[in-house]
């Protein structure tokens, strides 16, 4: 009988891997991933400051003792808008230093597992990693189930149906675009809630969609909370939180 092991694979020396690690409940990691988290000779991973990071806290389970671990903390993250010069700066210069942090061990012929929330390629900072340094050493991605995907699930929301177009959408982009955006789709996913909360409401009222909207908060996770968006008044949301608005189809 093949040992889940063995369906995972080992890793190589001198090798970055980008392991998604899904939405929030480790029981949502792939095999791939669960495998390489006992194989790789360092997990890194990127933090904020003070905080133990989203992605290491979700693999906590799987990490034994004594591992070599790598944090990357973000110099910034919300304090300042993504689009001051300031903010730009600074995350440029960390991604580069962060970038470098790596190629040394990758030089060293050491294995690293860069972790990701959700899947890599999806709003994630290892793509930074992975255009700095795909050219110069050998990668391989890990694809994970995407916050999206987990949160849908656990609202119980059907997405799409037949022909519905779907949009994921950042919650950064202005009111107006928004509206715009929600006119033209059938379904959307509204990323980056947190503090545009409020923005992003009255963008999906505007839009004539609020009936419709769900507001997710966490999910997967222990603490999570699904509520209409019509119901959801606050000003400001949590890190990790999305609005889902469901497409209607045509019904069979």
């Amino acid at each position: 009988m093949t040992s889940l092991d063995e369906l995972a694979g080992g890793a190589r020396g001198g090798t970055l891997y980008g392991i998604g690690v899904g939405p929030g409940d480790v029981r949502y990691l792939t095999l791939r991933a669960a495998g390489l988290m006992r194989a790789v000779d360092v997990v890194a991973f990127f933090a904020k400051r003070a905080q133990p990071g989203n992605a290491r806290r979700i693999v906590a389970p799987l990490m034994a003792s004594q591992r070599t671990e790598l944090r990357l903390e973000y110099p910034v993250t919300d304090e300042v808008p993504a689009e001051h010069p300031d903010y730009q700066q600074r995350i440029a210069c960390f991604y580069r230093e962060s970038a470098a942090k790596l190629a040394a061990l990758l030089r060293d012929g050491r294995s690293v597992g860069l972790l990701a929330e959700g899947d890599p390629f999806f709003y994630g900072s290892f793509m930074h990693m992975w255009r700095r340094l795909a050219s110069d050493f050998p990668v391989e991605v890990v694809p994970g189930v995407t916050g999206m995907s987990g949160c849908w699930t656990r609202a119980n929301l059907p997405m799409t149906w037949g022909n519905d177009t779907l949009a994921v959408l950042p919650g950064t982009l202005s009111e107006d675009r928004l509206v715009e955006r929600l006119r033209h789709t059938d379904a959307a996913v509204i990323m980056k809630v947190g503090k545009n909360l409020a923005k992003v409401r009255r963008a999906v009222e505007g839009a004539g969609l609020l009936s419709r909207a769900v507001y997710v908060e966490r999910g997967t996770m222990q603490d999570e909370r699904i509520l209409p968006l019509a119901d959801c008044c606050e000003p400001k949301g949590a890190y990790f939180a999305m609005v889902l608005i469901p497409g209607e189809g045509r019904r069979l």
